[in-house]
């Protein structure tokens, strides 16, 4: 239990100091700023305080934690929050229940935000696939040579797919589109002949032609692709990319709807050109992203002027025109075209039959994957954040997650969006979306950066506070005129680099001004006023007080009567000056050396008084707490042995010798052992011991006091001790034996008792030896009788 309680107390005690050094760091932060706007926008903890006698009043800056300004009794604090005012905010709904093509996916629809750094937003995206949502399905085919094979399969494929989607939704559309390649070398001949029919039977090159817009006459599609030829060119990778950007772009030629699902069908067996591969044909410009259909021909008109173009590029295209790519393509080209669908939002792969006869299941296939996942993806700008939290059906709550997998249709799932102000850009009305992948629909969000205070429009210019009209009143503060600098714009100076200068008031060795206790007025620190008017900040950067020496037994400098907390002279550091007695950081230390003494000696010779307390020489072999005790020296006991012989019983010693023992001795009936000595035992020449102590006099001479009797043991007979351990010896053989003799009789009718008993359970029987033969054998003599 014990353990439990130091392990709170240490969890208490960090997460306090946690927290101090927490808001020591953002108050320093907060301080840095000179006006209100700057000072909301440096973290959201910061507050603005707008009482004009504020800093003067209590010696703290005007932006602070809002916690410090408010417990400092300021009464008007700048600390706006965020907030969020839902604009549009449309129900959910399916296509059948609402106007043709007008169902609603996504809720809500538009939002307004201000948002102030650090302090975040949260609201509840909802999105759900709506039943019977009209699709448009544009199928683009290769019609190079290679693919001339699969014309035939698709024939019947407009009413196929008809009949198909009709299961999905009651409005569908179809379209049909080809593509080959940019007609120019190296990607197709340019000889005029090849020009004009690069294979017998083949249709001039070309490189994308939008042959079917979208439309519902699916007879009409089957017609179109009827008549249609395949062409030729030289390399084996195809302008498809040329084509699914111009499908993107050309939403009023090709005939997409606003409100259906945009699919497109790739089909080919090739891989593709990209950016950079038009120079190989001369052709340099990017690709703009633009239209260039033919209005009457519906050909790509700038295939051999523009490139092809990138990937990225595409995706941004497909994603603002909410265009998904289903790519059908033969099994060895199926890898190259699965990794592109992770460069392109929402887009899918599949392999493609060699006579494309599975394309319906393909397309079956990938639009169920397309409409049983929801991803929601953003275009929020750089100082805006958006953290995620999915909550899918069934419970399943993913914090990080833009994902929901496994859905049906008319499912709805929510996404919890945290969004925070990273900082305040120049320009502070900003817009983004947030999106599904492969919806016309998306949360419009309108931002607003809270980086000015509401008080900064209600400035006053001139104003008399500001020194007679030197500056302006914003917010409770003063901004100078041109020539004026100060908190009240009291300084003035025509060189301009002086003004907000604290150069001067920053201490040699470090980047603090005034040492953060005081403000820069003119040059000069004027240190802040301390609430305890005993309390007093001083020096040049107000860098001394007479409030932050160390402290003892709670006390500065331990009290009054020990110390006085003053600024040193030469360190410019507050530190005790101690009273006559006392000495230490806090004057924590007792000058008296009364506690040491050991008769009229200070810790004994061995050592020195500090504090009351003896601290022994390094170099001594004495310890204790008056240096008194030596564990290795030779003790008083045997040292003065046989002087205590000869003085107290006239035994050991000659009597010359005697008489140079230097100290007295005391004889007495019951020794009492003194403070700090010890009892001795000494041995006479009658094998007697002598019982005596020692102490020492008010003049540090030794005095041995000594116990009248002696004490004397009779002698043992060793004979009688020989004996007796013979006969124990003996006695204690013999035990031993009969013990190990009962445990060998004992193991042994054990046994024989387990033999008999198995002997009787044996029972013999008679058998005859398999390898025995009989010395006589019989023969019959086949003719006897016949």
């Amino acid at each position: 239990m014990a353990w439990k309680c130091l392990l709170v107390l240490t969890i208490a005690f960090s997460a306090g100091q946690l927290y101090r050094t927490y808001a020591q760091t953002s108050s320093s932060a907060c301080s840095d700023a000179k006006t209100c706007g700057e000072c909301i926008s440096l973290d959201s903890s910061c507050g603005w305080c707008t009482l004009l006698n504020y800093t003067d009043d209590t010696g703290n800056p005007q932006c602070d934690l809002a916690s410090s300004l408010s417990q400092r009794g300021c009464s008007q604090i700048v600390d706006p929050d965020s907030t969020m005012v839902v604009r549009m905010d449309i129900p959910l709904s399916n296509a059948g229940s609402t106007p043709q093509g007008q169902a609603v996916q996504v809720r809500p629809q538009q939002v307004d935000l201000k948002l102030r750094r650090g302090k975040p937003v949260v609201m509840t995206l909802q999105v759900r696939q709506a039943e019977d949502y009209p699709v448009d399905l544009y199928y683009v085919m290769d019609l190079s040579k290679s693919m001339e094979d699969d014309l035939s399969k698709l024939m019947d494929l407009g009413d196929i797919l008809a009949s198909e989607m009709k299961n999905i939704t009651s409005n569908f559309r179809l379209g049909f589109g080809s593509f080959v390649d940019k007609t120019v070398m190296p990607y197709v001949s340019t000889v005029p002949e090849k020009l004009i029919a690069p294979c017998t039977g083949c249709e001039a090159p070309y490189g994308f032609k939008n042959v079917l817009p979208l439309n519902e006459n699916t007879n009409l599609f089957s017609e179109t692709v009827m008549n249609q030829r395949a062409s030729g060119n030289l390399d084996a990778p195809e302008g498809g990319m040329d084509a699914l950007m111009q499908i993107t772009v050309c939403g009023n030629q090709i005939g997409w709807r606003e409100n259906a699902r945009h699919l497109v069908i790739y089909t080919t067996d090739s891989s593709f050109h990209y950016a950079g591969d038009g120079k190989l044909g001369g052709i340099i410009t990017p690709n703009d992203g633009q239209c260039y259909l033919d209005p009457i021909s519906q050909n790509y008109t700038m295939s051999h002027y523009l490139d092809y173009p990138s990937i990225s590029h595409l995706n941004a295209k497909m994603r603002e025109n909410s265009v998904i790519p289903i790519f059908a393509v033969i099994q060895k080209e199926f890898e190259i075209y699965n990794n592109l669908t992770q460069y392109i939002e929402g887009a899918t792969a599949g392999i493609l039959a060699q006579d494309s006869n599975n394309i319906v299941q393909l397309v079956k296939d990938n639009y169920s994957k397309i409409t049983s996942r929801v991803e929601v993806v953003d275009d929020a700008p750089e100082n805006v954040t958006i953290d995620y939290v999915a909550h899918c059906p069934g419970g399943q709550v993913t914090p990080g997650s833009q994902v929901c997998e496994g859905l049906q249709l008319g499912d709805t799932v929510n996404f919890t969006l945290t969004i925070t102000a990273t900082g305040c850009p120049p320009n502070k009305y900003q817009q983004f979306t947030v999106r599904p992948i492969g919806f016309n629909e998306e949360l419009k969000v309108n931002v607003e950066f809270a980086c000015d205070c509401d008080c900064e429009a209600q400035k006053v210019e001139n104003s008399q506070v500001c020194s007679g009209g030197n500056g302006t009143l914003e917010c409770g503060s003063c901004i100078c005129n041109p020539g004026h600098y100060g908190r009240y714009c009291e300084c003035s100076s025509d060189d301009p680099t002086l003004e907000d200068n604290d150069a001067p008031c920053i201490s040699p060795n470090t980047s603090i001004v005034c040492s953060g206790r005081g403000s820069c007025v003119c040059g000069n620190c004027i240190c802040f006023p301390r609430p305890n008017p005993s309390e007093v900040v001083s020096g040049t950067f107000c860098e001394c007080d007479n409030f932050n020496c160390d402290r003892y037994l709670g006390e500065l400098c331990g009290g009054s009567d020990r110390g006085q907390c003053v600024c040193d002279e030469y360190t410019r550091r507050s530190q005790c000056r101690c009273r006559s007695g006392y000495s230490g950081d806090a004057c924590e230390c007792s000058t008296r050396v009364d506690t040491c003494m050991t008769g009229d000696t200070i810790c004994n010779g061995e050592g020195v008084c500090i504090c009351g307390e003896c601290k022994c020489n390094a170099g001594s072999s004495y310890r204790g707490a008056l240096c008194q005790d030596c564990p290795t020296c030779s003790g008083q006991c045997s040292r003065n042995e046989e002087c205590v012989q000869c003085k107290a019983f006239g035994t050991g010693l000659s009597k010359a010798d005697c008489d140079k023992c230097p100290f007295p001795v005391i004889m007495v009936d019951n020794l009492e052992i003194p403070t700090g000595s010890e009892r001795c035992l000494a041995e006479d020449e009658d094998d007697c011991s002598i019982i005596f102590t020692y102490a020492k006099s008010a003049n540090g001479s030794l005095i041995l006091y000594v116990q009248k009797e002696k004490v004397c043991f009779e002698p043992v007979d060793i004979m009688h001790v020989i004996i007796g351990i013979v006969v124990g010896i003996i006695i204690v053989g013999l035990a031993l034996l009969l013990v190990w003799r009962l445990l060998v009789y004992v193991q042994d009718s054990r046994e024989f008792a387990s033999f008999e008993k198995e002997r009787a359970g044996t029972h013999w029987g008679q058998n005859e030896n398999p390898i025995y033969k009989p010395s006589t054998s019989t023969f019959k003599n086949p003719t006897y009788q016949k």
